[in-house]
């Protein structure tokens, strides 16, 4: 059964439209490896510039395999030069009824 995330990615300085780029290709990268599903994944920004990825692993093996598949790591390796990552419940928009985000894809 496949595993629905949501992941936030907080740009380091200068390195928004960087980590724009890169989360726009993290799905399709994911895919060619078959961990994720056909679920297209939604990307969104919040007021600070953070962005929001919603995207459906194909299961909670995938997510094990992920750990080990150097595409994977490699792709890790460049999220950790663009941005870091930030827990849901940091962001002002989490904090309302209904969250809402300006679209990037």
């Amino acid at each position: 059964m496949g595993r629905i995330v949501i992941v936030a990615y907080k740009p380091k300085p200068g390195k928004a439209e960087a980590l724009k780029a890169l989360t726009k290709t993290h799905v399709p990268r994911l895919k060619k490896e078959g961990l994720v599903t056909n679920r297209e994944p939604v990307i969104a920004e919040t007021a600070d510039g953070t962005i929001v990825e919603v995207f459906e692993w194909l299961s909670e093996e995938a997510i094990q395999k992920a750990h080990s598949n150097a595409v994977v790591l490699q792709m890790w390796s460049e999220y950790a030069e663009v941005c870091e990552y930030v827990p849901l419940h940091t962001l002002n928009e989490a904090y309302k009824m209904f969250a809402d985000f300006s679209p990037v894809n």
